[in-house]
């Protein structure tokens, strides 16, 4: 089999302040299969040069990676993560916004290596996440944990995995995009709909055990409490129905006036 490619996909507007974090985090891994696309929204400052900058870095590093950039008007958030799914060349995609980082140099080795050492490559492959602030300091670990066993039941009490964590398939990921009608939790959505196919298909889901991702606590989710509440609470009736989700809604509610 040809070596276990992974995307890292980056989805940018107007990101000069924190899209140089996020690119040194992919340029400093030392496991060579990587493709890293940026898909950006016709960003009108900085971030661009950045970007140019960093193609130049890496053709002259020691361990190169594929580095891909588009930069065009789109329809949001979710809808430039559909362009980086069709667009994507890996056996698996993750999904690191600007200000996120890969935890440490060997965390997409590890991924890797967790992926090679099962008996078929996993449909998910995941680990934890640690928080951090504006300037990439360690704030503390993320208080909702993933568990050793995960399952696309295990979202029922929140979304366990944190996005950039959550290492897909890239031909399952192909099969479910994300959901354009959600404007804030469309990634909630897109990750049970990927675990329930993998059930499906009896495909494993393979946990690094280690921290993967450095998480920027002001997401867009994170400011938009209320309106990610209500679409949550529509994707969560949908998958596991209206009680269970009423149920477990009034707890997510408590959490709004709590850090994630």
């Amino acid at each position: 089999m040809p070596p276990l490619k992974i995307t890292v996909a980056t989805v940018t507007y107007n990101a000069e302040a924190l899209i140089e974090r996020t690119i040194r985090s992919v340029e400093e891994q030392t496991y060579p299969h990587v493709e890293h696309l940026i898909v950006d929204g016709n960003s009108q400052d900085e971030t661009l040069t950045h970007i140019h900058h960093y193609q130049e870095r890496n053709s002259l590093a020691a361990v190169r990676h594929e580095i891909a950039c588009i930069s065009e008007p789109d329809s949001g958030l979710y809808d430039a993560m559909n362009k980086a799914i069709d667009m994507a060349t890996g056996h698996y995609i993750v999904f690191l916004n600007a200000g996120d980082k890969l935890h440490a140099p060997d965390t997409l080795a590890r991924v890797a290596a967790t992926a090679e050492a099962q008996k078929e490559r996993p449909a998910v492959v995941y680990g934890d996440t640690d928080l951090v602030d504006e300037t990439g300091r360690f704030v503390r670990h993320r208080r909702l944990a993933p568990p050793k066993r995960l399952s696309w039941r295990s979202f029922r009490q929140g979304m366990l995995v944190c996005h950039q964590a959550f290492y897909a398939r890239t031909d399952l990921a192909r099969r479910f995009h994300y959901n354009l009608r959600y404007r804030f939790s469309a990634d909630f959505d897109w990750c049970v709909r990927i675990m329930r196919e993998a059930e499906r298909k009896r495909l494993p889901l393979a946990n690094v055990g280690a921290v993967v991702a450095d998480y920027l606590n002001e997401g867009m989710t994170t400011k938009n409490h209320k309106a990610s509440l209500r679409e949550r609470f529509r994707i969560m009736s949908r998958h596991y129905g209206f009680l269970p989700a009423l149920s477990l809604h009034a707890w997510f509610a408590l959490r709004t006036f709590t850090k994630k």
